[in-house]
């Protein structure tokens, strides 16, 4: 499952990732929280949508990126 930049509110076109609180290759249940999100309005920890193992991509921490913009990817461990 591909992890991408999200939409926090109507208005929202792009957010700053600040930075993965989990390791390139940790596995992950649903709910942890698996990096965050700045606006101008607020900072957001963003959870795991479902189980797995997570792979980083190549998103720089303190950089903009467009809603929608894969920042890793989420592998299902059952395959």
């Amino acid at each position: 499952m591909e992890i991408k930049m999200p939409k926090l509110d109507v208005a929202m076109t792009e957010g700053t990732f600040l930075g993965w609180l989990v390791a390139d290759g940790d596995t992950v249940s649903e709910g942890d929280p698996l990096y965050t999100v700045g606006t101008d309005k607020v900072e957001t920890e963003i959870p795991a949508p479902c189980d797995g193992t997570l792979r980083h991509g190549d998103a720089t921490d303190e950089e903009n990126y467009p809603v929608g913009t894969v920042l890793g990817v989420l592998e299902s461990d059952n395959g």
